[in-house]
């Protein structure tokens, strides 16, 4: 085989929602796009804000010399200045644009902070369910990503923290608004996990990181709060990307944003700047950089998005589905009927809905619904959801 074994072996391992998609297109193109009801891609429904697409026509006419020159590669200075003021604002932290590195999304912030921390063997952790790729991310460097359940409500298992942190224990990813579930972690789980987090560090010799991935931070309901875990433990390395605020996932731009008091921030800082330009993204957009650092204080669409999960939720439930209600994000992850997530998603096909099994995030027994469609899908889609039910 041409294609390195480690690589054939991962993209198997992570087929489902490409495998979904792929099925996704060819019974569209069979019964027509209109009437299947597709949930597996988590990409935003609603258009950039006017306040995006005014930026980018002014910046895109800036004839400034040396506008597309090279940068540092953390970014451009006085966008991080940005940044560091709008963090600096929200959190009474005092960051600075020296901890600020612009980023190719998230997903290059992850493995940007995660190269600068990761040694061969090394461990990261994240609760189950998680977004997929984490696993990837870890491997990329020689690491390995364990896993630490959850509790019935997807809520962190600190007890079970506690036993899975090692010597070799580099960081712990957290997801919060939660990809796939929704969950949001409240201020008082946040200080309960920084409490073990600051315990278990003494105790195996060096920080334990809190990687806080964070895309979804603007998408909350019900007035809902997503605090910033860097208020209570300040080894904490915030990632975010604006792919799901500003609804610009193409334009794959976002930021790390290392606490200025953390162990080693000023050396985590260089370390990131340097991984930033070694993995080949050897900066962020330039454009996109100039374009966010005025975006800051965009909100995002939450009262469509809030409306989508309020016309699907309740109607899942009274079907017979069981499902912690979503407090931000745009998903659902419901248990599955009789327990096999992945029969129950082919038995759904029969409906033509398409959604993710939750073995591919770590769950199996449950699947992923990402109702970031139009309002019609979700509407046309609650008969077949019904009979699904109904009839298994």
């Amino acid at each position: 085989m041409a294609i390195a074994t480690k690589i054939s072996n991962a993209m198997e391992a992570s087929s489902w929602i490409r495998k979904m998609f792929e099925e996704g297109a060819m019974l569209k193109k069979q019964k027509g796009e209109e009437n299947v009801y597709d949930f597996t891609l988590g990409n935003p429904i609603t258009e950039p804000p006017e306040a995006f697409k005014e930026r980018l026509k002014v910046l895109a006419a800036d004839d400034t010399p040396g506008t597309h020159a090279y940068m540092p590669n953390s970014g451009i200075p006085w966008v991080r200045e940005k940044i560091a003021a709008f963090l600096k604002e929200k959190t009474g932290i005092p960051y600075t644009m020296n901890q600020i590195v612009m980023t190719v999304g998230a997903a290059g912030g992850l493995n940007t902070i995660l190269k600068a921390l990761m040694d061969e063997g090394d461990e990261i952790l994240t609760f189950a369910p998680f977004f997929v790729e984490y696993r990837f991310y870890a491997d990329n460097f020689g690491g390995t990503l364990k896993t630490v359940p959850t509790t019935g409500e997807f809520l962190p298992d600190l007890d079970q923290l506690k036993t899975a942190i090692t010597p070799k224990t580099k960081a712990l990813i957290l997801n919060s608004p939660n990809n796939p579930t929704g969950v949001v972690y409240s201020e008082s789980t946040l200080k309960d996990l920084a409490a073990v987090l600051a315990v278990a560090s003494r105790k195996v010799g060096h920080p334990v990181y809190l990687i806080s991935d964070e895309p979804y931070r603007k998408i909350a309901f019900e007035n809902t709060v997503v605090p910033y875990p860097s208020a209570y433990y300040k080894d904490t390395i915030l990632i975010t990307s604006h792919s799901k605020d500003l609804s610009i996932p193409g334009e794959r731009i976002g930021y790390i944003a290392i606490h200025p008091e953390s162990t080693d921030a000023e050396a985590l800082a260089v370390a990131a700047n340097f991984t930033n330009r070694i993995l080949g993204y050897v900066n962020a957009p330039a454009l996109m950089q100039r374009v966010v650092a005025e975006l800051q204080d965009v909100p995002a669409d939450v009262a469509g998005y809030q409306k989508k999960r309020d016309m699907f939720y309740p109607a899942l439930v009274s079907f017979g589905y069981e499902c912690v209600k979503p407090m931000g994000a745009f998903y659902l992850f419901p248990n599955a009927p009789g327990g096999d997530d992945v029969a129950f998603i082919q038995h759904l096909k029969k409906f033509d809905i398409l959604a993710v099994p939750g073995s591919g995030f770590g769950a199996p027994g449950y699947f992923r619904l990402a109702y970031c469609v139009k309002d019609s899908v979700i509407e046309r889609s609650l008969d077949g959801f019904k009979k699904a039910i109904e009839s298994y």
